[in-house]
């Protein structure tokens, strides 16, 4: 559900970049009054886990379509809202500068689309109250289930808004509603089961990693979790990567149905040129392979799932897993890193 600048004007997406900044702000000093020492690691690994998480589409049965994990809600179940919401921001900004994944000028609706509805809708106003405290239950497999299919169909109705108010006619309200709403429907269904695996294997291994559990050491006994996903990250971006859908993911689906195309013109100058110019500057590992031409690779959802081996066994792709995770971890653990140092100041001004 990464939106392409192609699809946003300038006003709606400077105006996204201005919401989701100031939530981002909004979110470090929430964190940084409530800082626990053991969150600044998990929001590093779980980072890089989900930057892998999301390079793996699968399909949706029947309908030619794929889709991917967009991660928030194990983000916010295991982060709390406010660091999830810094962690999936930290995700979608590593993407789009290092691997062209969404557009520059998209960048505040993509955050906004996949990091609002799961931290701060789908997570108190229905996980919880289902919930009700308990991770490894059938009450906690079903509250996943249901926000995470909330979550995304309200991400997919903001990249529905969005593309109408920026104008883009190729794409009209009802057809576009009719299309993104019923396929994401399966994403989120796929999205709620592997949150609550993940949620659940946490909570019975470490559960004092909970931000429920009110521990705030990094024991030694959290070291193997921590241990554990990065490896697991290491291996969902590094290799099972290999096996991803080559379908066009749900948001290109959609766009097809719609408008016989799964991608839109940018316009040729002003913002957008800007911005695609710098684009192509920064990633260097565009659609997580290497760059072979100036025009850089076919994307695996754009090319021809007949003329192409599955799995797709490629080098560019694992090492962009590999890379994009340790970015993540890094970008994601600097600012874990910084908001305790400003909380530590803050304590110590205080006493």
């Amino acid at each position: 559900m990464h939106m392409a600048d192609a699809l946003i004007s300038p006003a709606v997406g400077g105006t996204l970049w201005v919401v989701s900044g100031g939530l981002i702000a909004f979110c470090a000093r929430k964190v940084k009054q409530t800082l626990r020492d053991n969150l600044v690691p998990m929001m590093g690994v779980l980072g890089a886990f989900i930057f892998a998480a999301q390079m793996i589409n699968f399909s949706i049965p029947g309908t030619g379509s794929s889709g991917h994990l967009g991660g928030g809600l194990i983000l916010t179940v295991l982060l709390g809202p406010y660091a999830a919401f810094i962690v999936i921001a930290s995700v979608l900004t590593v993407q789009a500068l290092f691997f062209a994944d969404g557009g520059l000028l998209a960048l505040g609706c993509n955050i906004f689309n996949l990091g609002v509805f799961p931290a701060f809708v789908a997570y108190p106003l229905i996980y919880r109250i289902i919930a009700k405290g308990q991770y490894a239950t059938t009450r906690a497999w079903v509250a996943a289930i249901v926000a995470a299919v909330v979550g995304l169909q309200l991400g997919a109705f903001g990249v529905v808004l969005e593309t109408n108010a920026s104008g883009i006619s190729e794409l009209p309200f009802g057809t576009f509603v009719l299309m993104m709403l019923p396929i994401h429907l399966g994403i989120g269904i796929v999205e709620g089961l592997a949150t609550a695996a993940v949620v659940s294997f946490v909570a019975k291994a470490r559960p004092e990693a909970l931000p429920t559990s009110g521990s705030d050491k990094v024991s030694g006994g959290l070291r193997p979790l921590l241990a554990g996903l990065g490896i697991a990250a290491l291996v969902l971006g590094g290799v099972a990567s290999w096996f991803a859908s080559s379908h066009p993911d749900g948001l290109e689906w959609s766009m097809f149905k719609v408008s016989g195309k799964e991608e839109l013109n940018a316009p040729a100058d002003g913002i957008h040129r800007t911005l695609a110019g710098v684009q192509e500057k920064t990633a260097f590992l565009p659609d997580y392979g290497f760059k072979t031409d100036e025009a850089g690779p076919v994307p695996a959802e754009h090319a021809d799932p007949a003329s192409e081996s599955w799995p797709a066994v490629s080098a560019g792709t694992s090492v962009s897993g590999m890379v994009g995770g340790l970015i993540t971890l890094g970008l994601a653990g600097v600012v874990g890193l910084a908001l305790k140092a400003r909380s530590l100041q803050r304590a110590s001004g205080n006493g």
